[in-house]
């Protein structure tokens, strides 16, 4: 068979060119685990009967070997026809994925017959022909991040998504999915978000909130309706966050990497990074709104317009900005610390428990959300503590206007280091149930709207 798709002269040719791609196919079964024949079956089987009959058979050879192809000269970082070791090192590495020299020579030496210690063209392909999945893609499919787990901040860097979620549009139902998780995910968890916001503004070494007595304290005042205060602008906020970012970032990738397929971490970070900033710039104003939702008496404002109003009237447009500058400064340490996090356990898992597939599975997947994301959190929750208290210094009657510096000096000095940490319990408790359910909901949604990518 030759590497063009075009080149299929005639039925006789390609039927020749089949048995010995299958003898061959055969004669390798018995040295390597290759997997079974009924990825090739689903993969190639365009009237879904089960069955693969010749022209199905002929149609996939010649898609499978374009997309090889494609997949080759990606990985042909010299341009000289050959992949060597250290091309398969820098391919992964670029994708966040760290093997060994030992590991790159073993996957070569898988594929290379004459013993030169690379790859041309005819052994890539003959030796993946029969192989309906790429290893490189499926790790992008599957460790998907941002895009499945929410915990209430859109802080970390955008998940990349495969060529063939691009071309097929995959891309935007695994968005609407992802927003449509957060948006139950939030719901469900508002209660002790509101009460992370309380304590945050509240809570001192005179009034010492706890969990159970703020509860308390909200239901007594407002009911237990009162627990889902600036739930509904949380929740607003999503749609646009997400199409922002995303845009954002798929122009920032063109800025700081020529090859935007396969950025480095330490581009992603950046182009992830700039990214959010542009997206919380945008829809600050929420953020501002939300807070003081949160923070509103019964009776205080009829809703989300009533207060945005009163705010402009008697604060003006810069009262929708208060503590901006923290909450920027904050992007990196959450985004830093999330992505390097969740990049360490995804690569670690992959070099000492990936077999056959990359797919990690639901309890691996959601013990490396949570682990990545409170550790980012954690990292940041000073800068949050700090910009949602600047947020509610109209909230507070008689609060003098304080800057972002004066505002840290004044709780060391009065509450110490552990003042910066108000509201920490709360926050780290919604963890959990915010990834479980943000991920549950994500797989429904996905079913729903015809993703079938996993």
């Amino acid at each position: 068979m030759t590497g063009s798709p075009k080149l299929f002269p005639s039925p006789g040719k390609v039927y020749l060119d089949i048995i010995f791609a299958l003898q061959k196919e055969q004669k390798r079964s018995q040295a390597f685990d290759l997997p079974p024949a009924e990825k090739i079956v689903q993969a190639g089987d365009k009237d879904l009967d089960g069955q693969l009959d010749f022209e199905e058979f002929v149609h996939y050879l010649q898609d499978h070997e374009k997309k090889l192809r494609l997949v080759f000269k990606s990985l042909d970082k010299k341009n000289d026809g050959r992949i060597d070791a250290q091309e398969i090192m820098q391919s992964l590495r670029d994708l966040g994925v760290k093997i060994s020299e030992q590991q790159a020579e073993k996957i070569l030496k898988s594929m290379d017959k004459n013993g030169t210690m690379t790859i041309d063209w005819n052994e890539w392909r003959d030796y993946h022909l029969l192989h309906p999945v790429e290893n490189i893609p499926e790790i992008i499919l599957y460790w998907k991040h941002s895009t499945i787990f929410d915990v209430g901040e859109n802080l970390t860097v955008p998940d990349e998504f495969t060529v063939e979620e691009r071309q097929t549009g995959m891309w935007w139902r695994h968005l609407v999915a992802g927003g449509g998780a957060g948006a139950v995910s939030r719901t469900c968890t508002a209660p002790l978000d509101r009460l992370k916001v309380l304590m945050q503004v509240h809570a001192s070494r005179s009034n010492n909130m706890c969990i159970v007595g703020g509860f308390t304290q909200m239901i007594r005042e407002g009911g237990a309706k009162s627990l889902w205060r600036g739930n509904g602008i949380n929740v607003l906020k999503i749609a646009p966050e997400s199409a922002i970012k995303f845009m954002a970032y798929e122009q920032m990738k063109r800025l700081v990497s020529s090859d935007q397929e396969t950025l480095r971490i330490h581009e992603r970070l950046v182009a992830g990074s700039l990214a959010g900033a542009i997206a919380q710039s945008s829809i600050y104003p929420m953020e501002v709104l939300k807070t003081r939702m949160a923070l509103r008496k019964t009776g205080q404002y009829s809703g989300m317009l009533d207060c945005a109003r009163r705010i402009l009237a008697k604060e003006g447009v810069a009262a929708f900005y208060k503590g901006y500058i923290p909450n920027m400064l904050g992007i990196i340490p959450y985004a830093g610390i999330d992505l390097a996090v969740y990049e360490t356990l995804k690569n670690t898992w992959l070099q000492r428990y990936a077999v056959n597939s990359a797919d990690p599975g639901v309890f691996v997947l959601l013990a490396c959300g949570t682990i990545s994301s409170t550790c980012g959190q954690l990292a940041s929750y000073p800068l949050a503590l700090v910009r949602t208290r600047m947020q509610a210094q109209a909230s507070i009657e008689g609060a003098p206007e304080v800057t972002m510096s004066s505002l840290f000096k004044q709780i060391l000095r009065t509450e110490g280091a552990f003042g910066l940490y108000r509201g920490l319990a709360p926050n780290f408790m919604k963890v959990i149930p915010a990834v479980s359910i943000s991920y549950v909901v994500y797989e429904n949604l996905k079913i729903t709207l015809g993703v079938q990518s996993r």
